[in-house]
């Protein structure tokens, strides 16, 4: 159990707002734990070590990886551009802050929010929504944008000094970063960003595991991250581009997951993911993958190996080994591009029209 205290919980992303909103703090001599969330979609982890070197900022991780999915199905105050669910996001990670106060001895929860900079999550009827929903009236402060902004319980109980903050709003970064010099920050972050769900090409490999899974988990969004990805139907294939891919899709195999590597020649491993569909009346289970469906998807996988393009140009198969669960099957297929099953790629444009349908 912890037992150090902090004076105040400060939501880290590690960008140039959530690090200037703790320094400002800091600056007034309050004690600042920063909490970095991570979920499959965003979070810098690695950096913790750096950031305590290089900011003089005390940082933990914190996992909200399955909260985070469960969220992102529905979310109640929807989705941005993308797949984005901006305010659910603030309010679920402010929620949780709220509940770890005790156990710090803190009585504050610091926000870098900006009043303005952002279209969705930041202006001021949204952070009023925002704090409202997450129930830290009574304990949050965004200490960069309040001067903009009604005095916090912090302020007016003199645990802050309002006159010592700043009220920077909209959308540029040149308060930000005479913020920054006046620290003595050199080294400065990228804007904190970084969140894939805000991205067109990430959010169009979650949708189809959003959707089609029953019960989608952490690892599954992760699998987009670590190959090609593409889909025909209910089938759901990984093709690795390089070697350093191939060895992550092996790592990331999972109970009832086939791989697919050529046998006599280099060229990408497979992944054909099984999982529980969402709507299992409405289309083959993929768990049970026949025999046409493995070949074509061999076939297609294949295909991205010189070697084994050479050979079907040549009229001849190549073998392909069968991996599931420690057993090894052989097949043999002719690689090709074009399969009767069509495997494609997700595509953008299918997130725009899928969030037509939901509204």
């Amino acid at each position: 159990m912890n037992t150090r205290e902090y004076d105040a919980l400060a939501l880290f992303s590690g960008g140039l707002d959530s690090l200037l909103a703790v320094k400002v703090l800091q600056e007034q001599g309050l004690r600042v734990l920063g909490l970095h969330y991570v979920s499959p979609f965003f979070g810098k982890q690695s950096l913790i070590p750096h950031w305590l070197e290089i900011y003089g900022v005390e940082v933990v991780e914190i996992d909200v990886r399955e909260a985070f999915i469960e969220m992102l199905k529905r979310p109640a105050h929807g989705y941005g551009k993308h797949l984005n669910p901006c305010v659910d996001c603030k309010i679920l990670m402010l929620r949780h802050a709220r509940g770890l106060l005790p156990r710090y001895g803190a009585k504050v929860l610091v926000s870098g929010e900006v009043l303005g900079q952002r279209p969705m999550s930041q202006r001021a009827d949204a952070l009023n929504l925002i704090r409202r929903d997450a129930g830290v009236q009574s304990v949050l402060l965004r200490p960069l944008s309040a001067q903009k902004l009604p005095p916090s319980p912090a302020e007016e109980a003199g645990l802050v000094d309002r006159t010592r903050l700043p009220g920077i709003w909209g959308r540029g970064r040149k308060d930000q970063l005479e913020l920054a010099a006046h620290f003595g920050i050199t080294e400065i972050p990228t804007p904190a960003g970084g969140c894939r769900l805000a991205e067109a090409e990430p959010a169009a490999r979650y949708l189809p595991v959003l959707t089609r899974l029953a019960r989608p988990a952490p690892h599954d969004f992760t699998l987009t991250h670590l190959a090609r990805q593409y889909w025909a139907g209910p089938y759901w294939l990984s093709i690795g581009r390089n070697e350093r891919n191939n060895l992550d899709l092996e790592a990331a195999a999972r109970p009832g997951d086939i791989l697919l590597r050529l046998k006599d020649h280099t060229g990408p491993l497979a992944l054909a993911r099984q999982y529980e569909p969402a709507a299992p009346d409405s289309e083959s289970r993929p768990a049970d993958w026949p025999a046409h469906v493995l070949a074509d998807a061999a076939a297609f996988a294949m295909s991205y190996s010189p070697r084994a393009r050479a050979e079907a140009e040549a009229g001849r198969r190549v073998a392909v080994l069968v991996i599931r669960d420690g057993e090894t099957a052989e097949i043999s297929v002719t690689p090709a591009r074009s399969t009767p099953l069509a495997w494609a790629e997700p595509r953008p444009a299918a997130v725009s029209i899928w969030k037509k349908r939901k509204s």
